[in-house]
């Protein structure tokens, strides 16, 4: 019996040294992370758009939320994705001309302040924008498509 014994633990021992081979074999040599998944051909353009009420970003609670991604094609939980991404590269990335209220608009002086902002990236530049508009008329007339959601 001492030799059956003997020899299973031998055979273990030579099993496990076998499997403890193939594994330092197999993790010693890194495998290559091919340059398609380091590399990409667009900018990053991803961004959180997000609407409040308040004069400020800091002062307001955000009332609605959305994400937008322009790039490889427009994504996101915003509900016109290709709307806003075309408005965006349209004013070029700037979100003041995405916000600038259409001439001939005629809104109350009510101070009623909503406040829209933008954080992320766009087209590899970071983004933290923020624009406050006096009241809902304002808002309606300056929101385009970036922020109507």
């Amino acid at each position: 019996m001492r030799y059956i014994t003997g020899g299973l633990a031998l055979g273990a021992a030579v099993a496990l040294g076998g499997l403890m081979a193939a594994g330092t074999s197999a993790s010693a040599a890194p495998t290559p992370i091919p340059a398609a998944q380091t590399q990409s051909l667009y900018a990053p353009s991803a961004l959180v758009l997000t609407i409040g009420q308040g004069d400020s970003a800091v002062a307001s609670g955000v009332q609605r939320a959305v994400t937008l991604t322009c790039t490889p094609k427009p994504s996101g939980s915003h509900p016109n994705t290709q709307g806003a991404c075309t408005q965006l590269r349209e004013a070029g990335g700037d979100f003041t001309k995405v916000t600038r209220i259409k001439d001939g608009t005629f809104c109350t002086r009510e101070w009623n302040p909503s406040v829209v902002t933008a954080q992320g990236v766009w087209e590899g530049r970071r983004v933290n924008y923020e624009h406050t508009f006096a009241n809902p008329c304002e808002l309606k007339a300056g929101k385009g498509l970036v922020f109507e959601f």
